[in-house]
C-alpha cells in the first residue's frame, strides 16, 4: 500500500491497533498492522519487562507506544504530586457516595495500597521517563493524548528519529499540534472510546484535513467508531492516510478485558457507549453501566471531580467491582464498565486479533473493489 504512513513506519497495512494488552500488540504487528501499546499506568521497569516481551513476539514488525500527558489537569502547576497526597484530597462525601453505591451491590470496597512514592495518575515527568525506556526498544512511533506533547517529548522523538503522533478531537487542536511540529494525526472522532470530543469522525477527518493542508503535509489516521475494513476504506476514500482503532481489540482473545466485559460488549447496541466524567473527570466514552447512570443521573451524585482524582476514586472501585464480578456476585456485573466506543454495537463475538486483521483486510479490499466497479460502470 502506497500511504504515506507505510513508508514512514515501514507499516504493510495502516491499521493502527492501540491496546494496553501486549499480546493485541504483537499479534497486530505480526498480522501486518502496527501495533500501539498504551503505557501510561506502567513504571519504567514494568514497561520494559512488556517491550521486551513485545520485541520477542513480534517477528520484527513494527510498533508504537502511546502516553497520556494531559494539558489540562488540576494539577498542572504543581510539582513531585504523588498519588498518595492525591488519596488525602478526596472529599469524604465523594467516598461516601462511592462506598454506599457498591454497597447497594453487595460490594465491599476495598483496594490494593500504591507504594508511598507512586506519581500521580497522568503525571508528565513519568510519561517521559517511559519514553525514555520506550527507546531502548525498536519502537517506531510515540503517540500522545489529551493536548499537545510537551516540547520534550516532541524533542526526544525527533533526537531518536521516532515520529510523533498526536490525538485530536476538533479542528483548532489539529491546528495547534501542527505547529508545535508532530509528525502524525490521530484525528478521532465522538465515536471512539475513551477520551472524546463531541463531533463525529464523517465530519472532523474532512474537516482536519482542509484545515491543515495550507500549512504543512502532516499524514493523518482516522480513528472513532471503526471496526471494518469497510469504514476504512470509507476514510481512506476521505483523505486519511490510515486508521487508528481501539475498541474492537476488546472483543479479541488476546485482550485485558474480563470474560464478563467481553460479553457485555457483544450484548451492547452503540447506544450503550456514553460520554461520562464518572471514570475519569474528563468526558470519556464507556459502556453504559450503574457506575456511569449514577455518577451522571443520580440526584444524590456529587459529580466528578476533576481529573486526576476521579481516577482515583475509580481505580479503587472498580478493583473491587471486578473482584465481586469474578467471585459471582451478580450485581457486581452491572457496574462492569471499561472505556468503549460506539463501534461497539457492531461486535458480535470474541475473535484472534490475527483474525480481526485478515477480515479488516479483506473487508478492505471488497470496498474498495466495489468503489471501482461504481467508477467503472
Amino acid at each position: 500500500m502506497k500511504s504515506p504512513v507505510c513508508e514512514m513506519l515501514g507499516v504493510e497495512f495502516p491499521l493502527f491497533a492501540f491496546s494496553h494488552c501486549r499480546d493485541v500488540v504483537a499479534a497486530v504487528s505480526r498480522a501486518g498492522g502496527f501495533g500501539v501499546l498504551g503505557a501510561t499506568a506502567h513504571s519504567p521497569e514494568t514497561l520494559d519487562q512488556e517491550l521486551k516481551w513485545i520485541d520477542a513476539h513480534v517477528d520484527g514488525k513494527p510498533y508504537g507506544l502511546d502516553v497520556l500527558i494531559p494539558e489540562n489537569i488540576s494539577t498542572a502547576d504543581e510539582r513531585d504530586v504523588t498519588w498518595r497526597s492525591l488519596e488525602r484530597r478526596i472529599p469524604p462525601e465523594h467516598r461516601a457516595f462511592t462506598r454506599n453505591l457498591l454497597k447497594k451491590h453487595g460490594i465491599e470496597l476495598t483496594s490494593t495500597p500504591v507504594p508511598a512514592d507512586t506519581p500521580q495518575p497522568f503525571d508528565a515527568t513519568r510519561a517521559l521517563e517511559l519514553l525514555e525506556v520506550s527507546f531502548r526498544h525498536p519502537v517506531r512511533l510515540i503517540a500522545n493524548a489529551l493536548g499537545v506533547p510537551p516540547k520534550a517529548m516532541i524533542e526526544m522523538g525527533r533526537k531518536h528519529g521516532v515520529p510523533v503522533a498526536a490525538l485530536v478531537g476538533a479542528k483548532e487542536h489539529a491546528l495547534r499540534q501542527v505547529a508545535a511540529g508532530v509528525d502524525i494525526l490521530v484525528v478521532q472522532g465522538t465515536e471512539a472510546g475513551g477520551h472524546c470530543g463531541e463531533v463525529s469522525t464523517m465530519v472532523l477527518v474532512p474537516e482536519v484535513i482542509k484545515a491543515i493542508k495550507p500549512i504543512r503535509d502532516v499524514p493523518v489516521l482516522a480513528a472513532g467508531g471503526i471496526m471494518t475494513g469497510r469504514q476504512m476504506a470509507a476514510c481512506m476514500a476521505m483523505g486519511a492516510a490510515g486508521v487508528w482503532t481501539g475498541s474492537v481489540w476488546l472483543a479479541t482473545v488476546e485482550s485485558e478485558t474480563s470474560d464478563i466485559f467481553r460479553e457485555k460488549m457483544i450484548a451492547a447496541s452503540s447506544r450503550d457507549a456514553v460520554r461520562s466524567k464518572g471514570r475519569t473527570g474528563k468526558p470519556a466514552r464507556q459502556l453504559r453501566s450503574v457506575w456511569t447512570d449514577a455518577w451522571d443521573r443520580d440526584a444524590a451524585s456529587p459529580g466528578a471531580l476533576p481529573m486526576p482524582l476521579q481516577s482515583i476514586i475509580s481505580r479503587e472501585a472498580f478493583q473491587s467491582i471486578d473482584r465481586a464480578a469474578a467471585a459471582g456476585n451478580a450485581k457486581a456485573r452491572d457496574l462492569v464498565s471499561y472505556f468503549v466506543g460506539q463501534g461497539v454495537g457492531l461486535i458480535d463475538s470474541v475473535k484472534s486479533a490475527t483474525t480481526v486483521v485478515q477480515e479488516f483486510k479483506e473487508d478492505f479490499a471488497e470496498a474498495v473493489e466495489h468503489m471501482n466497479a461504481l467508477v467503472e460502470e
